[in-house]
């Protein structure tokens, strides 16, 4: 005569009741974290009591206790169950294409700092995931992007690409002019873009296309008057090191004068200057769900990354 076999079939709602409730050994603490009322949890316990035979809890009118086949019961369940949790969520996770390594690129400290603090929130929800980050190059500020060395990157506009694609704008800071501390321009309080035909730019030698060298070095001022042009440099220290030098200047975002600030070099604002905007960028054909997460994940925190103070803030 063969043993009697319980049926193998269990509803999840069963077990998840259980769990819960071998964990709260409270009937309305348990309806409450289920959204259910406590005579659903009352049935789905005693089904699966049913189910195995013989009770996995005692119950009085004061307090809820495992049963020692309660407790095993639990403790060979549980590992197991939560293995089916986490494997689906890994199934779920890989078919959005949120798994893996994105690789994401930033052009600037300001940038970074927002880059940083997306990444420090995905690590803690989505440890599945990998994020690598890396600064933009300045001489080859599209470059990577196109390789696939980074699968987007936080940068300041402007970008007009046909094969890549902008999306809207996180932050947006004002310029200032980074002169040397001796030059006449030093002792103002503002500049207008009418004041750089009084200095030399400096300019960004790479693969740099016309209408970004035109932002960034422009040749002329707005009423047609020429700027001089100083010598090309291929990464920001360079850059202010020759600034300090009194061998040029250089058109910034704000934040310079937090991040880098130091002897020899005064950040005078510039007025009467479109703000300066950053956002995410992307290959027209190559973005994911790890891409798209992480840009939600952006845009939610890009306020409080954005420099308090006249000068730099988060777009309205």
């Amino acid at each position: 005569m063969s043993a009697y076999l319980p049926e193998t079939y269990v509803d999840q709602n069963e077990l998840d009741c259980f769990l819960v409730l071998a964990e709260e050994l409270h009937f309305g603490r348990t309806a409450t974290r289920l959204h259910l009322s406590r005579a659903r949890v009352s049935q789905l316990v005693q089904k699966l009591e049913r189910r195995v035979g013989a009770p996995l809890f005692t119950r009085t009118s004061r307090r809820v206790a495992l049963t020692g086949l309660g407790s095993r019961f639990r403790d060979d369940l549980e590992p197991h169950y939560r293995g089916i949790e986490a494997a689906l969520a890994r199934a779920v996770a890989s078919a959005r294409g949120i798994e893996g390594v994105l690789h994401v690129g930033f052009s600037t400290p300001l940038a970074g700092e927002l880059v940083m603090k997306a990444t420090e929130r995905l690590r803690a929800t989505r440890p599945e995931l990998v994020v690598e980050v890396c600064e933009v190059p300045l001489g080859d500020p599209y470059g990577m992007l196109r390789t696939g060395e980074f699968d987007l990157q936080l940068a300041d506009f402007p970008v007009h690409e046909d094969d890549l694609t902008r999306g809207p704008t996180l932050l947006a800071e004002d310029r200032v002019l980074a002169v040397a501390a001796a030059h006449p321009l030093a002792g103002r309080g503002s500049v207008t873009l009418e004041h750089l035909a009084d200095v030399t730019l400096l300019t960004i030698a790479g693969d740099i296309p016309e209408y970004r060298a035109e932002h960034q070095h422009p040749t002329r001022t707005p009423s047609g008057r020429p700027i001089g042009r100083g010598p090309s440099v291929t990464g920001f220290q360079e850059a202010l090191t020759l600034v300090a030098a009194g061998r040029g200047a250089l058109l910034a975002g704000a934040h310079v004068a937090r991040y880098h600030g130091r002897p020899g070099i005064s950040y005078v604002p510039v007025e009467e200057d479109r703000p300066l905007e950053y956002g995410l960028m992307w290959r027209s054909d190559g973005r994911n769900g790890a891409a798209e997460l992480f840009g939600r994940l952006a845009r939610e925190i890009a306020r409080a990354v954005a420099p308090a103070g006249p000068g730099a803030a988060p777009p309205g």
